[in-house]
């Protein structure tokens, strides 16, 4: 038999879905090498590579067999081709920006466990897709709203969610458009450094979302009467300020987010927050020349940083901190941990705080590489964002479930359960 690579689903599945990976047709106890590649739209590389044995039988499925020691990772791994991914330049991520068209993913099994690889074997290629069949995506121009909304299939109307990226600014779509394949009206909202938004992060002004909300209640297939929001790093603390001040907020998901204002001044009416003090002498350079800056930002509870504390005990909705407890940038836990305290001691309920020890700063949906190391726009150089590979990994499979869960309690009091098919 000649070698070939069996594939399930065949040739095109979900991004955040699991893809079984199988190579049939080897020799008894035969020694090979799995490689995949992706290229994003920039044409950079993303690689990972791992060793492995047949079976007697000349099968290898690797549901069932651990990756031997010397590739990218190690031991019963499934999914470990996708989530090992990593760039073949230094300080890259792996980022989606066109969601209508799938990444092309790149299997070759290779002779022997040599570097470099031996003699071709097999290869295949199969999309990871972003888009499930039917689901509508709509640049949204209306008033200063400069955003793209999903919704799923079906006549509606939808529990309807903003979903809000940080300092890298522009319009993230991929988180968005992933969510709304589980039947979620979801608005990706940029605020900053896209079309004729500011082109740098120095002051927001809450009316700007106070509009998307409103698009959002007034919309005929989003369902009421409150809506959802997500956010992570600096898009955390925005949603935290939209859910303390905006009314029409049921539930708010914050990922590695801050509780104290951060990185610009924000501007409510006749209310200003100024943002949370840094002290760039905190800095930590290691010897690649990458910068840890989690010591960076000053503590919200002293002094006049006091100041930059979102009032989100004047929210009306529930919160979910989700943690990761390796987070490089700032101190996402303590930052967690404060802002229960501080709804406890106004009387509101405890919120959801859900820790991932060896998670890192990016908990992005599932099977999207770690990124260890990039480049910091408000920094300028390169920073560590934490984690370790495999927990991280398993950590966004998690939380990708608990925030699904946490939307379909609060925004339409049914439980989750729904499934995602191409």
């Amino acid at each position: 038999m000649v070698p070939s690579i069996r594939l399930s689903p065949a040739t095109r599945s979900l991004f955040d879905e699991p893809l079984a990976i199988a190579v049939q047709g080897l020799g008894p106890r035969q020694q090979v090498t799995l490689r995949t590649s992706l290229r994003d739209e920039k044409g950079e590389l993303f690689q990972a590579c791992a060793r492995y044995q047949a079976g007697d039988d000349g099968e290898l499925d690797l549901a069932r067999c651990p990756a031997l020691p010397g590739g990218s990772f190690s031991g019963l791994e499934p999914m470990g081709l996708l989530w090992a991914l990593q760039p073949q330049k230094p300080f890259r991520r792996l980022v989606k920006r066109d969601v209508q068209r799938p990444f092309l993913l790149q299997l070759e099994v290779f002779e022997g466990h040599g570097e470099p690889p031996g003699r071709l074997l097999a290869q295949a290629q199969h999309e990871r897709a972003f888009l499930r069949d039917g689901v509508r995506r709509v640049p949204v121009r209306e008033g200063r709203l400069r955003a793209t909304l999903f919704l799923p299939p079906g006549n509606g109307p939808f529990p309807g969610i903003i979903d809000l990226y940080g300092t890298g600014g522009g319009l993230p779509e991929y988180r968005a458009c992933l969510l709304a394949n589980y039947g979620f009206a979801v608005l990706a909202l940029a605020f900053y450094n896209y079309e004729d938004l500011p082109e740098e992060m120095k002051e927001f002004h809450l009316e700007y979302f106070e509009e998307a909300v409103n698009y959002m209640l007034q919309h005929p297939q989003v369902k009421g009467p409150g809506i959802g929001l997500l956010g992570i790093s600096k898009g955390g603390d925005l949603c935290i300020s939209m859910a303390s001040f905006l009314k029409g907020i049921t539930a708010t998901i914050l990922i590695n987010s801050s509780v104290a204002n951060v990185g610009a001044v924000l501007h409510y009416k006749d209310i200003t927050i100024p943002p949370l003090g840094v002290n760039a002498k905190r800095i930590k350079v290691n010897k690649s020349g990458i910068a840890d800056i989690v010591d960076v930002l000053n503590n919200p509870l002293e002094g006049t940083d006091r100041q930059s504390f979102i009032p989100l005990e004047k929210a009306k909705c529930r919160f979910l901190f989700i943690v990761g407890q390796d987070d490089c940038n700032w101190k996402s836990e303590f930052f967690a941990v404060e802002g229960s305290k501080r709804l406890q001691a106004h009387g509101k309920e405890k919120p959801e705080i859900v820790c991932y020890p060896g998670a890192g700063h990016y908990i992005e949906p599932p099977f999207f590489p770690m990124c260890a190391a990039s480049m910091h726009l408000l920094v300028g150089k390169p920073v560590v964002w934490g984690g370790e590979p495999k927990a991280h990994c398993e950590a966004q499979i998690d939380a990708w479930q608990k925030i699904q869960a946490f939307f379909h309690k609060h925004l339409t009091g049914k439980p989750s359960g729904t499934s995602s098919q191409l």
